[in-house]
């Protein structure tokens, strides 16, 4: 049985998300989050700091889920494969992920600027492999978008051309549907001799199974939590040689001390900062894909708005503590977590999260950054 590639030795592993992007997850008519670079090396370093596993940028090409530009900055975002170069060379025990839409980048010319990222990393760089995105990011490169299943089709031979080429040695032809290469190679190898670690971001029964396959974990969203086990169950039935993939979430996070004081900012997030132009066509093409409903539309269009349709984590210091509890019951090894004000928040997270996810078991005391 192939088994699961550990961050280090929490049961539960956390990471950041999405915090190369203007307002982070939040689709919001005001900047809560200036997604600057100091910004985002500050916030990198403070993570790294607290002992997360992970750093995960959000791939985007026309703002966020393509939402009009006319909102100015929002939406503004870091390219992800030199953002991770960067962040890499600015901490020291922290792994980072580039978010790569495969069908923008030739596999030859992606796998030597991964390794590039891996070396600098010292083998912390990860890939998150994204087949699809919106129609309008397709349209910025010339390209027509295929139906959902070519496209996992399309990205298996990227994958399997990255991966060839980050492990022979000898130059190879490929003949295939959507590539024909000859004399391929990629020197040098990744950090190591290991490859990257590979995940893969799918919410549909396709794309949780391209990722069981071809991964080294899946990231995905679920709908609600008292389905979660049993979408992760089938998940994990798609994996084959029984093999042991982990699932990680994406999630964000709305906390205060006490629930009436969370509740409080949530609707103010929401209802007075959020920007609810286009919800409806964002509602349609999140449904278009899905293994299991939601509660109920309103409860979606809201969590578009605050967290881009991310799992949102939501109440009391301790109510969030519990809810990573139940996701992990539930079956996810980790969880990235995006919030609104990054560095204000995660001094929160840090101070006030962590603790007590460490007096539940799911994570232990952080020893500090080797000198």
């Amino acid at each position: 049985m192939t088994q699961r590639r550990h961050f280090g030795e929490n049961p539960f592993e956390l990471g950041l998300f999405s915090f190369n992007v203007q307002n982070g997850m939040a689709q919001l008519k005001e900047e809560l989050w200036d997604a600057s670079w100091e910004h985002n090396v500050a916030l990198a370093r403070e993570a790294e700091a607290a002992g997360l596993e992970f750093l995960l940028p959000l791939g985007r090409w026309q703002g966020v889920r393509g939402y009009p530009l006319e909102l100015g900055n929002h939406g503004a975002n870091f390219e992800t494969l030199t953002w991770a170069a960067g962040i890499l060379a600015s901490t020291s025990r922290i792994h980072a992920f580039g978010t790569l839409h495969v069908a923008y980048v030739n596999p030859t010319f992606a796998a030597k600027q991964i390794v590039t990222a891996h070396h600098i990393g010292a083998g912390r760089f990860g890939l998150n492999v994204v087949s699809g995105t919106v129609a309008k990011d397709f349209a910025m490169f010339g390209l027509q978008p295929g139906d959902h299943d070519s496209q996992y089709d399309y990205t298996e031979e990227w994958v399997t051309i990255a991966k060839r080429l980050w492990s022979e040695e000898a130059p190879f032809d490929f003949d295939g549907r959507y590539f024909q290469l000859k004399g391929a190679v990629s020197v040098p190898k990744p950090f190591g001799g290991k490859r990257p670690m590979l995940i893969s971001a799918g919410h549909s029964h396709r794309g949780r199974a391209f990722a069981m396959r071809h991964a080294d974990a899946l990231f995905t969203s679920i709908s609600e939590i008292d389905t979660a086990a049993e979408e992760l169950r089938a998940a994990r039935a798609a994996a084959p040689d029984g093999a042991n993939v982990p699932i990680y979430g994406s999630s964000h996070m709305v906390t205060r001390r006490t629930t009436s004081e969370t509740d409080e900012w949530y609707h103010h997030l929401v209802y007075e900062l959020g920007a609810w132009d286009g919800i409806d066509e964002r509602v349609e093409k999140r449904m278009a894909n899905r293994t299991a409903p939601y509660a109920s539309m309103q409860r979606l269009k809201e969590r578009l708005v605050s967290g881009t349709g991310t799992f949102l984590i939501k109440g009391s210091y301790d109510d969030v503590a519990q809810t990573f509890v139940n996701l992990h019951a539930a079956g996810f090894d980790g969880m990235a977590v995006g919030l609104n004000s990054y560095l204000t928040e995660f001094a929160t997270m840090r101070d006030e999260i962590l603790p007590r996810l460490e007096r539940l078991g799911l994570r232990k005391p952080f020893k500090g950054v080797p000198a």
